[in-house]
């Protein structure tokens, strides 16, 4: 499975729940997230995807940490299953 099976998944998923999933692209900054995940209600969420079995850089968990302890939610998703717990998690909108 690679990473951008991955990533499709999870920008199908969140679409239909009502929210976005933006690409990150962070120019001059190296380890941020790969994707921007907005939610109906505001509710903001940082994305770093993986391929299975790969784990986050030293880079990227730094980055991680300096997110979180600004109050950001950052995830790390690294398979299909990791893509259906997170939307699980996420109220979808009433339609």
């Amino acid at each position: 499975m690679r990473e951008k099976l991955i990533e499709a998944a999870l920008v199908k998923r969140i679409k239909e729940l009502g929210g976005l999933c933006e690409k990150h692209v962070s120019p001059g900054s190296t380890g941020v997230p790969d994707r921007i995940v907005t939610i109906p209600g505001g509710r903001i969420i940082w994305v770093e995807l993986k391929a299975p079995g790969k784990e986050p850089t030293v880079i990227q968990l730094r980055d991680h940490e300096k997110r979180r302890k600004l109050g950001c939610e950052v995830i790390v998703i690294d398979s299909m299953e990791s893509v259906d717990a997170f939307a699980s998690r996420l109220t979808p909108v009433s339609k």
